[in-house]
């Protein structure tokens, strides 16, 4: 679900911000994971593809999400924010993906779910004429819909959408942070 800037929870101007996160190291120069939740903050606090996820419509989606993952019964952990999910989700990547062929796989993987849902949620968006960035609230919105799979396929692109354009953008300056190079699909 990709908002306009003129609905989008904009990142703070403060003059006095600093222009990157500071990723911390040891005195070797290795990488200090302890810094990463900072790392995770700055962006939510300065970069609007990250600060999204603390849109109320975007929270609105993580919240019906996790009503329908529990009303599934699915074994799911119970965040209280989508800030919150989106901080987790990136630090067990990083866990999950200890190299750079990893991280780079994992990073591709989240690219492709990126254009698949911003595809879908587009083309559904334009069949059922829905007006998302006026819309006060992407669930009423999807009401319109009117096959509940279609529906709720739709609003799980739009959460998704969301999540992996602010986690996407976290690991990609990580990448290159760890790494030394930007990340580029391209690369291996």
């Amino acid at each position: 679900m990709t908002l306009n800037s003129n609905d989008s929870q904009s990142a703070s101007t403060d003059e006095s911000a600093p222009t990157s996160p500071v990723l911390g190291r040891d005195e070797y120069g290795n990488v200090d994971y302890d810094s990463l939740p900072e790392v995770i903050q700055w962006f939510l606090d300065y970069d609007q593809r990250v600060a999204v996820v603390k849109h109320p419509k975007v929270e609105e989606l993580f919240q019906w999400k996790q009503e329908q993952s529990r009303n599934a019964g699915e074994n799911v952990f119970n965040f209280n924010r989508a800030e919150d999910r989106l901080a987790i989700g990136i630090l067990q990547s990083i866990a999950h993906n200890p190299s750079e062929r990893e991280l780079h796989a994992w990073i591709c993987q989240l690219l492709n779910t990126l254009e698949q849902s911003s595809k879908t949620t587009e083309q559904i968006s334009t069949s059922y004429q829905l007006n998302m960035n006026n819309a006060r609230s992407v669930v009423v919105e999807a009401t319109k819909i009117p096959a509940a799979r279609t529906r709720e396929g739709f609003l799980i692109d739009c959460w998704l959408e969301s999540l992996c354009t602010a986690e996407i953008r976290v690991l990609g300056w990580l990448y290159r942070e760890f790494y030394g190079r930007p990340f580029h699909p391209d690369n291996f």
